[in-house]
């Protein structure tokens, strides 16, 4: 019951759906009852892109009820992606950012997965959404240095790199940024790995020195963290949607499920000020 009046709260407070709660609401009711008789649902999202989802995937079941789950953070990929540009997306989940990249901007992506079974459903939506050619999927997580860890299984949006005894493992192979980027920099980086994000960025000392890379979304920051951004030239931001300014300020109640770091936000400001609207839930963002 818990579970249900969090998920309720979070929809009729939505930035998309707090307009509209009975409809948002009655998104969330047929979900619920289509989910129950089918094993699976394929979803017309935005500009033409589709998900794959079944019940249980939080994540990906957010932007069935709100349009874009995380509205802040997903809004400014729509903005800042443009088509060609290089993606890297660090705990890919089933690709609900790796579509929006890929299949609505056009961007080309590297996303990253450890888990086999969340792989099929990422495999399914760059399939459904015929974007092989701008998709590379890569079976490993990330780290400070390669090799290999334990990494849990079965718990959605939620696995993660495992502590020593912990149930339900498998052991994945462990690469750096650094390694996969190689030469082809990213200008967007987004990092969601349930609190590993600075092992992360610690195999990510070249990347980050790169200026080719503009912004960064990152789940978790720590001090330590927030210094190697910042030696960098990267500065926290927050991203207003409908009015597409980046604004520098230490009021955290306009910061997205994500922190938002950017190296110049003159020059971010003026790309997301070029970007098309979209229409989401009947709404031009």
């Amino acid at each position: 019951m818990r579970s249900v009046l969090n998920t309720i709260n979070f929809i009729v407070a939505h930035p998309l759906c707090s307009g509209r709660p009975v409809s948002a609401l009655w998104r969330y009711v047929r979900w619920q009852a289509e989910s129950a008789i089918r094993h699976e649902l394929e979803f017309q999202w935005i500009a033409g892109a589709k998900l794959v989802v079944r019940k249980g995937m939080t994540g990906a079941t957010g932007n069935i009820y709100c349009g874009l789950h995380e509205f802040s953070d997903m809004a400014f990929v729509l903005h800042f992606l443009q088509p060609l540009d290089n993606f890297v997306d660090v705990g890919a989940n089933v690709g609900s950012y790796s579509v929006l990249a890929s299949a609505v901007c056009g961007a080309r992506t590297v996303a990253l997965e450890p888990d086999p079974t969340t792989i099929e459903f990422l495999t399914r939506n760059v399939n459904v959404n015929r974007i092989q050619s701008r998709v590379t999927i890569i079976d490993a997580a990330l780290g400070a240095t390669q090799g290999t860890a334990d990494f849990t299984i079965g718990r959605d949006t939620r696995n993660k790199m495992a502590k020593a005894d912990e149930p339900e493992t498998r052991v994945v192979r462990v690469d750096t940024l650094d390694e996969i980027v190689r030469d082809a920099t990213p200008i967007l980086v987004k990092i969601d790995v349930e609190g590993f994000e600075a092992d992360v960025i610690a195999g990510a000392k070249n990347t980050l020195g790169r200026p080719e890379l503009m912004a960064i979304l990152i789940e978790t920051v720590d001090d330590d963290v927030r210094h190697t951004l910042n030696s960098h030239g990267f500065v926290e931001v927050h991203y207003e949607p409908r009015s597409r300014v980046l604004s520098q300020t230490e009021d955290q109640a306009g910061r997205g499920a994500n922190f938002l770091f950017v190296r110049s936000i003159e020059a971010c400001t003026e790309r997301v000020k070029r970007a098309p609207q979209r229409q989401i839930l009947h709404q031009l963002i």
